[in-house]
């Protein structure tokens, strides 16, 4: 897990990164300017229990190449959920909050992954660990506001222009955060390759 100080803002963008590529860090500097966040933790997961695990790059292989696209010094590429052998988002965001008190998390994802978000294990307690941002991808941001889970905690939405203090925002607390987009795919790379 990467050093952080007490007070610090971090947010925590997790993925397959089966490959990464520039849509991916996209979201990393989107979030780290309109959450002002002070370090984003880039976690590449061992394997995604609702993806095809036959399909996976080596862990190792991800990672290196998370590396090379990320080069802004507050993102931290780590794999910590392979060494504790974690497969749910649940049980990583639970750890990361009893190993780093005093430390204001946020998790991120990409707006494609709220709509199947509902299908994660324990999805309504991730929402209760942590605050969550959730960055437009393309083909996502009309039907965001219709997904299970934004109908569900549709009180606990936060406005984007306040998106910056989120992480110090109690869960359950998300926000929708519109901007640039990428249309890359690591599917579709893969589908190319």
């Amino acid at each position: 897990m990467p050093h952080v100080e007490h007070g610090m803002a971090v947010g925590i963008f997790g993925g397959s990164f089966n490959p990464p590529h520039a849509g991916h860090a996209l979201v990393a500097e989107i979030s780290l300017r309109r959450l002002r966040l002070d370090q984003l933790w880039w976690l590449v997961t061992p394997g995604n229990p609702l993806k095809d695990v036959n399909e996976l790059a080596p862990l190792a292989r991800r990672l290196a190449q998370s590396e090379v696209i990320t080069p802004d010094p507050r993102i931290k590429v780590t794999a910590f959920e392979a060494a504790h052998r974690i497969r749910y988002t649940a049980d990583t965001l639970e750890l990361v909050r009893r190993r780093n008190p005093g430390v204001d998390f946020v998790w991120i994802m990409g707006a494609d992954s709220l709509a199947s978000f509902h299908r994660w294990q324990r999805w309504r307690d991730i929402m209760a660990i942590m605050p969550i941002a959730v960055i437009d991808r393309p083909g996502a941001t009309l039907s965001f506001l219709s997904s299970v889970t934004a109908k569900a905690f549709s009180r606990a939405r936060i406005d984007e222009d306040e998106a910056s203090r989120l992480a110090r925002t109690p869960a359950p607390a998300w926000t929708f955060i519109h901007g640039p987009r990428s249309s890359l795919s690591s599917t579709a790379i893969r589908n190319a390759g």
